[in-house]
């Protein structure tokens, strides 16, 4: 039987791990819970899944949180980033399932593997803004990297049909988001509900946001360079819009291994926390005959720019990358604030990559958090200058 820490645990990717761990009761269980501010529904999860401890963001909220746990349940309540590490770094959890949105698992994710856990990753930024920095701090402690995004999913599984110099190129799929077809020159007036209106997935807001503009594809380029260690121009990515194969990977032979699931993220979990079994589960099957159909579509770089700075972001290399993610969360929230336009987003992030400059690899978390910080107050000050004229519209 697998432990568990869910960091996370309120969010789409900690629903469904839990959703998980209560239909496979034999093979998982729940030592630790981490979430932000959904005191309610992660007293609920507490009093059904019962942890050792549950961390929060903010110390303002633990005496709330610990009245609306059931008596007896004797779980320990922490806060702030040293609750969320020790979460991270519970003895009893041997698996940690990083779930939390943009930048914030950082430190977390790097706990974890520092600890020597299994990492079932399902953040992309950790690997996009220090990857070197936890992959070095894996080799040293024996930790396992397994992905939970489904593209990334999918070629660990492909992968496991040939060996490492057989690989030709990996080929990430993108559903093309819900504006694959909608007219270039309407762009600007792209709304936040069109832009939440994903066609194929349900998500979060960031990450649904991130797949209209197709900069999640772009992080997932950066972060597939990190899990798999293959340059950026092995790495491709194609548009298609059943999002029912995940990923595929070329062998140098010409085969294309390709893996095929539901559009439900429990799949890649279950995959990611049983590794290197598979076990059977009642979480439905894809109907081969349904699908009638499969398209492929090539990405038109005026359409979706942001994957070409990710691109961009990967081959300068040093804090670059970091930059590129920092930028694009600031950007992000200020679109769901209405602050700028859809296209203000890519602008933003472009911006600030030119004023980053040319970078060095960061040394430490600490480097790292700093070309962070730096970036956003950048892309913050873009964002303030591009929000009068949205305003005056």
């Amino acid at each position: 039987m697998r432990s568990l820490a869910i960091l996370g645990s309120t969010g789409s990717i900690g629903q469904s791990s839990l959703d998980v761990v209560a239909a496979m009761p034999d093979r998982f269980r729940v030592v630790t819970l981490a979430a932000g501010r959904s005191i309610d529904r992660l007293a609920e999860q507490a009093a059904r899944f019962r942890p050792r401890l549950v961390a929060i963001d903010r110390a303002e909220d633990v005496s709330r949180l610990e009245r609306l746990l059931p008596a007896g349940l004797g779980c320990r309540v922490v806060s702030g980033r040293e609750g969320l590490e020790e979460a991270a770094c519970h003895p009893e959890a041997d698996t940690v399932v990083g779930g939390l949105v943009g930048a914030l698992g950082l430190r977390s994710a790097h706990a974890a593997v520092r600890a020597g856990k299994r990492l079932a990753l399902a953040n992309k930024e950790p690997l996009v803004v220090a990857g070197e920095l936890i992959l070095e701090e894996a080799r040293r402690s024996g930790a396992e990297l397994v992905p939970v995004d489904s593209e990334h999913s999918a070629i660990h599984q492909a992968l496991r049909s040939g060996r490492p110099g057989e690989v030709a190129r990996l080929v990430l799929t993108a559903s093309g988001g819900p504006f694959r077809e909608r007219r270039l020159d309407t762009f600007d007036a792209i709304t936040v509900d069109d832009a939440l209106a994903h066609p194929t997935w349900k998500m979060g807001p960031k990450i649904t946001i991130d797949s209209a503009t197709m900069m999640n594809k772009g992080l997932e380029v950066i972060e597939a360079h990190f899990l798999f260690g293959l340059p950026g121009e092995k790495i491709d990515a194609v548009i298609h819009p059943q999002s029912l194969i995940h990923s595929f990977v070329e062998f140098v032979d010409g085969s294309l291994v390709a893996q095929l699931a539901k559009n439900d993220m429990k799949f890649p979990i279950v995959y990611a926390l049983s590794y290197p079994e598979r076990h059977p589960n009642e979480f439905g099957r894809l109907d081969l005959v349904a699908l009638s159909r499969l398209d492929f579509f090539e990405l038109d770089p005026r359409r979706y720019p942001a994957i070409g700075l990710a691109r961009k972001a990967l081959a300068a290399g040093g804090t670059m990358p970091a930059v590129l993610n920092a930028a694009n969360e600031v950007a992000v929230a200020a679109f769901l604030e209405g602050k700028i336009s859809f296209p203000d987003i890519v602008h933003v992030v472009s911006g600030t990559m030119d004023a980053a400059g040319r970078t060095t690899a960061p040394r430490s978390l600490e480097e790292a958090e700093e070309a962070d910080r730096t970036a956003r107050e950048t892309a913050a000050a873009l964002v303030r200058r591009r929000a009068a004229p949205v305003a005056a519209r």
